[in-house]
This record gives structure tokens, sequence and C-alpha cells, in this order.
């Protein structure tokens, strides 16, 4: 929200649909195993609202380009992102992406980052997971929009950090639950067992 807030009253900031799905990746992720899970969306809407923004053009825009991502090779997405291919696939973000690579003030972000990486996760879940592979695509695609792949990198770095602390401590937590719910359950047991009477003998 923080870095959503400092985007929106920079000058030289707009919206994009790649920043989009790094806004909505970054919050489902994020937010998973957040309980109850109903109010996530209702969640997701009001941080979007907070910022004067459309939660549902984010939805919307996220979910047109992972479909998009889905549908097309790794290698062409590289190429197209890194604006050494041209694809007729999606006009408005052949257009968005060769207006960031034509604007020498374009404000890159986190966000930003996030969406790039989350487009090339769609695209081949594998390469991601490869270092050598995702470092040579970053910078083709940073090399194509004339952003610092020093800087794609170290946030994309920092992102999947975080994301492996958080699914550590999702399992922590799942961990605790279990021996907490296990712990109730034999108190429980205990407390309706009945208590032998006394023998005769005493």
């Amino acid at each position: 929200m923080v870095e959503m807030h400092l985007l929106s009253v920079n000058i030289d900031f707009s919206y994009n649909s790649i920043y989009a799905l790094g806004v909505v990746t970054t919050f489902d992720r994020f937010m998973q195993g957040y309980e109850p899970e109903r109010d996530q969306e209702s969640i997701f809407n009001a941080l979007c609202r907070a910022m004067e923004q459309d939660p549902q053009r984010y939805r919307q825009d996220a979910e047109r380009l992972q479909a998009v991502a889905k549908g097309l090779p790794v290698k062409d997405l590289i190429g197209w992102l890194g604006q050494t291919t041209f694809l007729d696939r999606d006009g408005d973000l052949q257009a968005q992406l060769q207006a960031i690579a034509n604007n020498p003030n374009f404000k890159y972000n986190r966000l930003f980052a996030i969406g790039v990486f989350s487009l090339l996760e769609q695209s081949d879940p594998e390469l991601v997971k490869d270092e050598k592979q995702l470092t040579e695509a970053l910078k083709a695609i940073a090399a194509g929009l004339h952003l610092s792949d020093d800087k794609l990198n170290k946030d994309l770095e920092l992102y999947r950090s975080n994301l492996e602390k958080m699914a550590q401590a999702l399992i922590v937590m799942a961990d605790m639950l279990s021996a907490d719910r296990k712990k109730r359950e034999q108190r429980k047991q205990q407390s309706t067992t009945p208590v032998a009477p006394p023998s005769s003998n005493e």
C-alpha cells in the first residue's frame, strides 16, 4: 500500500497492466493463508480504492496478461517483453511496452518487476526456478525496455526470498494449529472419560 501511494503521487508514474499484475500477484501471494478467506477480496478492493483506483481494472488486466503469457512459448514472451519480437497478441500490452521502452523517465518500481516475473512464471514455471535462465531472461527484458537489470534482479531476489519466508511461516503456523487441535481433543477425551468407581476391597 505504501509503495502504491508513493507511486501514485510521483509525476513520472503511469499505470500499466504489468504493474497491475504485480499488485494483484503480490496481494494474492502474501495473503495466502489469511482467514477468513472470504474477506480477501474486500481487503483488496479497499486497498485499491484507498489509492483512488478501480480494483476491477487491476484484476481484469492481471487476468488478461496471465492468459496471454500462458498461451505463449517463453522464448516468444521474452522476445516480446524485450522488444526484439513483435507479436500480434495484445494491442494494449504492445503499446505499453513500446511506451516504456521509449520513455527515458519511465518510473520503474518493484511491483512492475513482480509483474514481469509473474508473466515468465505463467509461461514457463520451470524457467523461473533456474537461476541462469531467469537471469538471462531478465537481462534481455531489461535491455529491451531500457531498465536496470541489476535493479530488476535485486527486487526479484527480495520478492522470492520473502515468498520463501512466508511459505515457511505458513508451515510453522499449520503445525502449531495441528498440535493445538490435538491437545484440545486429548483434553476433551480426558474430561469425558468416566472415572472408574472405587473397588469393594478399599
